[in-house]
């Protein structure tokens, strides 16, 4: 029997590497479902929500490097990956996207379910093909594997089922995904960026996701320099960790004295990093350089002195032999000890935390952090579970931390931890949910790790509300509206799909509850953590606007009757300011 067209997609699928594909099946993309089985080198992951499998996707391309498959059929099915994929293009994971359509004979007829993806994807995707001629197999299923390695990120072909069912050419199908290019600066731009080093008499570095390859190549460069290293969210898992000159994260979310260490050092080095919240970068006060290989970033959030294209590692361990070592610390000693001072402030609610009703978030997740692996691989949902992780769940060689950082979609958490408990067996793979995220998505799905016996670990922060929302409308001078809404029992629902669900209600019962979590692998688990729904988070550096919108937000509240709340809220969080 001769190869069809769908059968050639797998077998050079299974080429590039991919392990999985995770989907619904459907009408239009059944010849496609069939080969894949036919197939038998690639697992299908059937899901409850085509989005659940693009986040599951997401993270397990981006920590494999491997390309991952995501499918749905023609026109619902299809809408439903956009929001996974665009999360895929902005945290650089390498996703190909088969989208089902409509019959070939039938194509720009506004037919039923037909959607057209050039125009469709056109935001997310980075490369779009249309496959309406077997003839075109081998070159469009080829560009677009390519790309998305290459490239980091996602690509989508969208097949007509006919076209899949059909005879393919005998054309070979064998391609060749080149070794990652080694991007420096030219010997120009490399001699200024030296000067420039060795001239200041303080440096700060603030990395990004970019030095996840040169990781240690950033921690030696910035001891010789005596620079402190700040990190964006996602530089927060590669240079946390052993680093003696490690001081924190800044933002809204941040801590430690990042924010005073770029602002007061005479030369900032950006590494890695598309770090969005200019107002927490340095003005025209401090020279700054930013690296990075992707030109499209140099210079985009802040005027620079000095911009160059290049990956982290292979600059980096160029600048090393070349820059002069610095040895006044002073610099660096008072941003470790700005750094240090906070952190005794972020311990105030862990320490206190056993003996706080409601439990505060801050003791819960320090609590996990302790208790969970060393290798452990932690997801946060977007809100105020992303200040926990960010605060309170430490980083280690080998531990593993993902969130939608850059998209910030929410409802993210649980998918990517499922993804990731299928890519590496036997690790622990944790998923910091918020309520409002787990209602979403992770709920319906929750049935997908069920019958696949996954063992995730689910702790959701329940607090009845949209914790980040309340927050930010009070930041914006608002009195908080729409962001309340009441919850099940989580672990009742859990254990009525067919999940083990721990409920902790006290904080006595805190290191109990997640410890059995932990040690439970026969499936996937749900800890419904009642937590303290007016916990704050006060960040290292608040620009004036928030405080001044905080300031406004509560004179409101008070003003229309919610002094009790106030009150309540200030009372809750004594301690952090």
């Amino acid at each position: 029997m001769s190869k069809k067209v769908a059968d050639v997609l797998w077998e050079m699928l299974a080429k590039a590497g991919v392990k999985r594909c995770y989907g619904i099946v459907g009408d239009a993309l059944n010849p496609v479902v069939d080969a894949l089985r036919r197939n038998g080198a690639i697992e299908f992951v059937p899901v409850r929500n085509e989005e659940y499998g693009v986040f599951a996707a997401v993270a397990e391309a981006y920590f494999t490097g491997n390309p991952v498959v995501v499918c749905g059929t023609a026109g619902p099915g299809v809408v439903h990956l956009f929001n996974g994929l665009m999360d895929a293009r902005k945290e650089g994971a390498p996703i190909i996207a088969i989208a089902g359509d409509v019959e070939s004979s039938i194509i720009d007829t506004s037919a039923l379910e037909e959607l057209n993806p050039y125009k469709f994807f056109e935001a997310v995707s980075l490369y779009t093909a249309r496959l309406v001629n077997p003839e075109q197999a081998r070159a469009v299923i080829s560009t677009a594997i390519l790309t998305a390695v290459v490239e980091k990120g996602p690509t989508v072909l969208a097949i007509p089922g006919d076209v899949a069912s059909a005879d393919a050419p005998d054309q070979p199908t064998d391609f060749t995904i080149a070794a990652p290019a080694v991007v420096r600066p030219s010997d120009t731009d490399f001699e200024k960026l030296v000067r420039m080093i060795d001239e200041a008499k303080t440096v700060a570095i603030f990395g990004g996701d970019g030095c996840r390859e040169g990781r240690d190549e950033v921690v030696e460069l910035a001891c010789k320099l005596k620079a402190p290293v700040g990190y964006a969210f996602r530089g927060k898992q590669w240079l946390e960790h052993d680093n003696p000159n490690a001081v924190g994260m800044t933002g809204l979310i941040g801590y430690g004295g990042a924010y005073n260490a770029i602002h007061e050092a005479e030369l900032l080095l950006m590494l890695g990093t598309d770090f969005p919240f200019s107002e927490f970068l340095p003005g025209t006060s401090v020279k700054k350089v930013q690296i990075d290989k992707n030109p499209k970033h140099i210079g985009r959030r802040t005027a620079l002195d000095l911009g160059l294209v290049g990956d982290i590692k292979s600059t980096v361990t160029a600048l090393l032999p070349a820059v002069r070592e610095k040895t006044n610390e002073e610099f660096l000693a008072k941003q470790i000890a700005h750094t240090e001072s906070f952190h005794k402030l972020l311990q105030h609610y862990v320490e206190k935390g056993p003996g706080i009703k409601p439990i505060r978030p801050e003791f819960l997740a320090a609590t996990l952090s302790d208790l969970a692996a060393d290798d452990a691989m932690f997801f946060a949902d977007t809100g105020t579970a992303c200040i926990w992780l960010a605060r309170h769940i430490h980083g280690g060689k080998n531990r593993r931390l993902f969130g939608s950082f850059s998209w910030a979609s929410m409802a993210n958490a649980a998918p990517n931890a499922f993804g990731c408990a299928l890519a590496y067996p036997g690790r622990q793979c944790i998923a910091l949910c918020g309520d409002g995220g787990f209602t979403m998505l992770g709920m319906g799905d929750l049935l997908t790790q069920i019958e696949r016996r996954t063992p995730v670990v689910q702790v959701i922060l329940n607090n009845e509300k949209f914790d980040f929302v309340h927050i930010e409308q009070q930041e914006a001078g608002f009195i908080p509206f729409g962001v309340e809404f009441k919850n099940p029992n989580f672990a009742k629902v859990a254990e009525a799909m067919g999940a083990k669900g721990i409920r902790i209600e006290e904080p006595a019962d805190v290191r109990e509850g997640l410890t059995e979590a932990l040690a439970y692998k026969g499936g996937p688990v749900v800890v419904d953590a009642v937590v303290d729904p007016l916990a704050l988070a006060m960040p290292s550096h608040s620009p004036f606007h928030t405080v001044k919108g905080f300031t406004l937000s509560l004179a409101k509240q008070v003003l229309s009757g919610r002094l009790d709340t106030v009150i309540k809220e200030m009372g809750r969080n004594v301690g952090i300011v």
